[in-house]
């Protein structure tokens, strides 16, 4: 059978021209690593990266029930919501699975960009689709802007120095806000937001311009002088680990709720209550249940003891009991030690209490940590 066309981003021939290994991600063709993921993490932490994040989704919602409509879908409430505004919450089915974490930006009470994983956007539209046709009533536009913009992250210490250069009002930024500003005749989105436990900017403009713009960022990469670098998947798994920071098949699914994966402060489970025009949001009623009881399982750092790394599904014991699963697991390029997350059972869930795990008939002793591992990120 014939194999599927991937797609690009903007940057594919940036990331062939500085000779990455490209891999399948969710039907794009992504830069896995330059160099190598050991490399590029510790560059980030101590200077600065750029990302291509293009292929995650970017939704547009607008026209007279937009806000509405997305209060009725996440778990966080748009009402109320600031102009310049960026918030973190959830999608959830009925039971209280997360169909994925999502940041909504605000632009004014009647439009609003989404931005999704790549590996949900597919679903998630389909979701939106099912949820409109059961509520005819809502009227809004839905537009899918993936492929016709682009989106890149720079992240790191160095980070809002070099795009200080560029425009003085975009350091001063809170975090979890944005800007629209226009450079020549390229207009972007930038907002102080990240998933690498650094400080640091996302940016969303239009993919025909993307490179060019882009290129002043990166044009002394060539030469080794620059402190800022391209950086691959690999280094951002391995980064967003050490931030604590859930990744969508792995700390979250759609048997997974948020509050088990120590996502609470995401989901307002009394929405609506005080105001009818707000409205629940679906599977609040399985989340409130869930806070009121308390999970049966939570979401924990672990520290390993040895070199050995945990990976995704190896089993947690306690007493020679099965009482959880790895959901990620690396060796910190920060720290030099194997950590992991994992979901165990609640009352284990403590903070320096040792469990097993089963690396492949091996047990390993680990620790509960407190997440984050490593926290860097500016809190202005």
């Amino acid at each position: 059978m014939p194999t599927a066309t991937l797609l690009k981003t903007p940057f594919h021939s940036f990331h062939t021209e500085h000779g990455a290994k490209m891999v399948e991600f969710a039907g794009w063709d992504m830069p896995l690593l330059y160099t190598s993921i050991m490399e590029e993490h510790r560059h980030c932490r101590t200077q600065a990266g750029f990302f291509d994040v293009s292929h995650m989704g970017r939704l547009r919602f607008s026209g007279r029930h937009a806000r509405k409509f997305l209060d009725r879908i996440c778990t966080r409430q748009i009402h109320g919501m600031e102009v310049g505004q960026c918030r973190y919450g959830l999608v959830c089915n009925e039971r209280g699975g997360c169909l994925d974490d999502i940041i909504i930006y605000c632009f004014d009470e009647s439009e609003y960009l989404m931005v999704c994983n790549a590996s949900n956007r597919a679903k998630l539209l389909a979701h939106f689709e099912a949820v409109r046709a059961a509520q005819p009533d809502l009227v809004f536009k839905l537009a899918d802007e993936t492929e016709t913009t682009a989106m890149v992250a720079l992240q790191g210490p160095k980070a809002m120095e070099i795009v200080g250069s560029l425009s003085r009002e975009i350091p001063s930024l809170k975090r979890y806000r944005f800007v629209q500003k226009n450079l020549l005749v390229v207009k972007f989105v930038v907002s102080r937001t990240g998933y690498t436990g650094e400080d640091g900017v996302e940016v969303i403009l239009g993919a025909s311009m993307a490179r060019a713009a882009m290129g002043m960022f990166l044009k002394d990469v060539r030469s080794g002088t620059s402190p800022i670098r391209p950086i691959g998947l690999g280094a951002r798994d391995t980064l967003r680990m050490e931030a604590g920071m859930p990744l969508y098949g792995h700390e979250i699914d759609e048997d997974t709720d948020p509050i088990s994966a120590g996502l609470a402060f995401a989901v307002k489970v009394d929405k609506g209550a005080d105001d009818e025009r707000i409205g629940s949001f679906i599977g609040q009623e399985a989340l409130q249940k869930i806070a009121r009881e308390g999970p049966a399982r939570k979401l924990v750092g672990l520290g390993l003891e040895g070199r050995r790394s945990a990976r995704q599904g190896m089993e947690v014991r306690s007493g020679g009991v099965s009482v959880g699963r790895i959901t990620s697991g690396c060796l910190s390029p920060t720290l030099d030690r194997p950590v992991a997350m994992g979901l165990i059972d609640a009352h284990l869930a403590v903070e320096g209490n040792s469990v097993e795990i089963d690396l492949r008939g091996s047990p390993v002793v680990a620790r509960v940590e407190k997440l984050p591992f490593v926290s860097r990120a500016a809190t202005t």
